[in-house]
């Protein structure tokens, strides 16, 4: 028996090892997947079932998935922001917590822009002004692209961080401006000489391109995508190694195949939102994970699985009454009655889920910046 024990020993340790490499591997390919890389298995995807069923079968069954899927999904995403945003607010606004500027920038976000969107929207909505409504939406669609493409810029950033791997100031920029290049080209590409638009009945016309704007943002992106291929070669020559796939990767589905080249499978445009909010909430998790491990403490960590259970629900609850209990309520309450409102028949819907889409973008303007003090727990 003492004999056999070196041995049974060491056999554990190799088991061990390797189970470990094995439970690396998983959580980095389930990473791979939440942060971009399905949208590598669910493009062609869209593309075979589209060419199956054809269009109008194939958009009928994902729209309709979609739409129910966003209640777990993409409304959780833009209500988990507000839940990240307003804890301790009084303490992140006035306190120590944050440096003057981002107190600034808090105060901004959480105070000045609700009361301006809400303002707008208030005002175009007692007007049944179609036009007023169909600015604010026109002014969400400019900034949505914005949204993304920063959000994969974080995804390279921090997850190569998490790697060891740091892009210095100037690899930044370039990786930046290929990303602003991205979403001017996709905003602008095919130009809109003013066309007629309906989000959720709310029927409007849009601002028409410049001439030639088209053009410009297209050699900008082309020009963005030779500087930022020069800078990573520049940068796997300096250090010997290439960077960390996976982060680099989200990046480019986010910045091409979200934002670029949205367009390019009438199917998988469906899908977008979704991936987005996936990657997004995979964030949320790391962070709210990590900050929690910290403040239970080892080695039970009792509270972690508590603390991100009830963010969870409470965004889950939260999404939905933003999304469908209130503008619903408001909508049966306030509209349906008058069935020749120039409105259409659910503004509440389109009024207050653009506030949330524009609030949104502006609260992670804040949240997800060097200057919050929170982001070291990413990092972890």
């Amino acid at each position: 028996m003492t004999a056999a024990a070196p041995g049974s020993t060491a056999e554990g340790a190799i088991a061990l090892s390797a189970a470990r490499a094995d439970a690396s591997r998983v959580s980095a390919l389930f990473e791979f997947l939440l942060i971009g890389g399905g949208t590598l298995v669910l493009l062609p995807l869209c593309y075979l079932y589209r060419e199956r069923a054809g269009l109008d079968e194939a958009e009928a069954l994902v729209g309709f998935l979609l739409f129910h899927a966003a209640v777990a999904v993409n409304n959780p995403h833009f209500a988990v922001t507000y839940l990240l945003f307003y804890r301790n607010a009084k303490e992140r606004a006035f306190g120590a917590s944050y440096g003057r500027a981002q107190r600034a920038r808090y105060l901004f976000a959480g105070l000045v822009v609700p009361l301006a969107l809400a303002t707008w929207a208030g005002v175009a909505l007692a007007r049944h002004s179609a036009r007023d409504i169909g600015l604010l939406i026109q002014l969400m669609f400019v900034l949505v692209g914005f949204h993304y493409v920063k959000q994969g810029f974080g995804v390279l950033t921090i997850l190569s961080l998490r790697r060891g791997v740091r892009y210095d100031a100037r690899e930044r920029a370039v990786v930046l401006g290929h990303c602003f290049a991205a979403w001017l080209y996709g905003r602008t590409n095919p130009r809109d000489p003013g066309r007629a638009s309906v989000v959720d009945d709310v029927l409007y016309t849009s601002l028409p391109h410049p001439e030639g704007l088209d053009r410009v943002s297209a050699v900008l992106f082309a020009l963005s995508a030779v500087a930022l291929i020069a800078t990573l070669a520049k940068k796997v020559r300096r250090e010997g190694r290439l960077p960390p796939l996976s982060p680099l990767i989200g990046l480019l589905v986010t910045v091409w195949l979200w934002t670029a080249f949205s367009r390019v499978d009438p199917l998988f445009a469906y899908v977008i939102p979704a991936l987005h909010s996936i990657q997004y909430l995979y964030f949320v998790w790391l962070l709210r994970r990590n900050e929690a491990r910290v403040q239970s403490g080892p080695p039970e960590f009792r509270s972690v699985s508590r603390s991100l259970v009830t963010l969870a629900l409470g965004a889950v609850a939260l999404g939905w009454l933003l999304f469908r209990g209130i503008p619903s309520f408001l909508d049966g309450l306030l509209v349906l009655i008058d069935p020749i409102d120039p409105l259409g028949t659910t503004p509440y819907l389109a009024a207050i889920g653009t506030f949330v889409n524009l609030h949104h973008y502006f609260m992670d303007w804040v949240i997800w910046r060097r200057e919050n003090p929170e982001i070291r727990h990413l990092l972890a």
